[in-house]
Parts: structure tokens; sequence; C-alpha cells
């Protein structure tokens, strides 16, 4: 049977970088993938391809001449790729981002960067999925995590506060609401983790006993919406108070807020962001972004879930 296409490519990185960590790096994926795949194409060559040792790994004789006869076809394939990029998407940005963010945040604003970029089109997609980079047809994502996404290039965008919100009319017909224990008071809207507000309790020293918790929501756009309906109190990320669309339907319904360890980051292969046009978006965004929200100090950080 022939060897996946696949397996014959990690194995040239491999030989390439003399190190499975390395490869791994490259391709994206766990060194533990890397190692399978040297592996199974040992098993179907029928031998050692490489030597392990502790500072890495170098060619058997076998290796050396497998990688003779491959190595010149990968950089071909590799050079037609690159400049199939350059001519053809060069100045094309694919983008995937969480949907709150990118209807909240990232839409409103985006206006001015195309407009002072005429050249550069955008695609954004809004998929609640981990995109992988080095197989499919998406340049850049906006992930919300630590920023710890190994083989990928990650830049920290913002860390928005998490801030209590309520439609107008259910903080003008219901009980007083000036201090975190009367939150107690309302019905409370959760995510679909249902973490968030026993941990902003925790974090902000209130017992949670006799709390009442509403309906969850897989998506932060429809919790939103159920708040500005007047269904409960809603514990979302600042940035929706900036969402034209919502404007007058929720306030801001107690000042206190609480910041988080997770932040926004834009994420993508390390060769992405040497393009020009990943260049400008990234030069645009960080200013862009950074104003916008509080600066989060991370000592007395909400672990939020990712």
């Amino acid at each position: 049977m022939t060897p996946r296409l696949q397996s014959l490519y990690t194995f040239v990185l491999v030989a390439r970088n003399g190190s499975m960590k390395e490869a791994a790096r490259s391709l994206a994926i766990t060194p533990g993938a890397v190692s399978q795949r040297i592996r199974d194409l040992e098993t179907r060559h029928g031998g050692r391809l490489f030597a392990r040792s502790r500072t890495g790994v170098s060619l058997t004789e076998a290796g050396r001449r497998l990688l003779d006869q491959l190595d010149q076809a990968f950089a071909t394939i590799e050079e037609v790729s690159a400049r199939c990029l350059q001519t053809g998407q060069a100045n094309h940005l694919r983008i995937n981002a969480a949907a709150g963010f990118a209807s909240s945040w990232l839409v409103p604003r985006l206006g001015a960067f195309t407009g002072a970029n005429p050249e550069i089109s955008i695609s954004i997609e809004t998929e609640a999925r981990l995109v992988d980079f080095r197989h499919e047809p998406v340049d850049l994502g906006i992930r919300h995590g630590l920023g710890r996404y190994p083989g990928l290039t990650a830049y920290r965008i913002a860390a928005p506060d998490m801030v209590v919100v309520a439609s107008p009319k259910l903080l003008d017909a219901g009980p007083p609401l000036r201090a975190p224990a009367d939150c107690l008071n309302f019905t409370l809207l959760q995510d679909q983790h249902r973490r968030d507000w026993p941990l902003w309790f925790k974090a902000l020293g209130v017992s949670a006993d006799g709390a009442r918790y509403g309906p969850s929501f897989s998506d932060d756009g429809l919790l939103v919406r159920a708040a500005a309906e007047g269904q409960g109190l809603a514990l979302v990320r600042e940035f929706y108070m900036s969402d034209g669309y919502l404007a007058g339907k929720i306030v801001r319904a107690l000042d206190v807020s609480c910041p988080v360890e997770f932040a926004y980051y834009l994420v993508g292969l390390p060769a992405t962001f040497e393009r020009p046009a990943v260049k400008r978006f990234l030069a645009w965004m960080i200013p862009e972004a950074l104003p916008a929200f509080r600066s989060s100090d991370s000592r007395h950080a909400l672990p939020l879930a990712e």
C-alpha cells in the first residue's frame, strides 16, 4: 500500500529539522502524532529511517536514501504553493472568529480597515470550531484562550472584563441592584458551561446559595438577546455594550467588573504573519482593540473556561 502523502512530508520535515518536536511545530500537530506517522512509515518501509537519541534524531542509511528521493519533490511543491499564494491570494484574508466577537466588535469596525486598504479583501466566518490552518483555506483565527497554541503565532488583542447587563425595564421593575449580592434577587442567565456566575460570585466573595439560575446558551449573542428581552441578568464580556444593535435594549446593571485570565488572540501560522496584508491587518487591529477595553489584572483574574 502506498504511504500517505502527509506521512512522507512529515518524514521530510523531521529529516530537515533533526527533531520531531520542530516538525510538530511546523505542522501544528503534537510530537506524538509526528512519532506515530514516522512509525507507520517505518513499518511500511520495513526498517528504521531514524536513529533516536536524547538530542534528537538522525537519518539511517535507509532514511538518507528515502530523503534523497523526496526532498526535492516537496521543495518544488512548496515553491509552487508559495508562488500561487503570492499571485492569487496575497491580498485576500480569510478570518475565523467567534460569532459574538465578530458581530459585536469586529464587524462594526471592519469598514475602517477596508476603507483604508481597498486592495485587501476580507472574508469572515464564525463557525464554532478550531481551525486547522495548515490544511484549511483559513488565514487567521481570533481565539479566546490563554495564548498557548503550539505551532502557531498568537498576538494578544484584548481581554475584556466581565460585566453584568440587563434590560432597563427589568431593572426598573425589579428590586434594587446596588451590590453583587443583589444579583441573587434576579434570574441569572447562564453561559453554556454554567460556570460564569458561580466563579464571579466566588471571585467577589459572595455566597451564591439560593441563586435562581435561568436557561443556558451556547452562544453569547443569544445570551445577550435573552437579557435584552428582560429574561434575567447576564454576565458577558464588556464589548457587547458597544453593539449598536443593542443600544437602549441592555444597560450595564452594576458598576462592578471582573477581569479574566483569558483574552482574545489573533492566531495563524508563523509564515502567514510575514504576508504584507496580514501585517497591515495586525497593525490596525491591536491599536484599535486596546483602547476599547480595560486592562485586566491577571493576579486576581476570574478563571473562566475557554
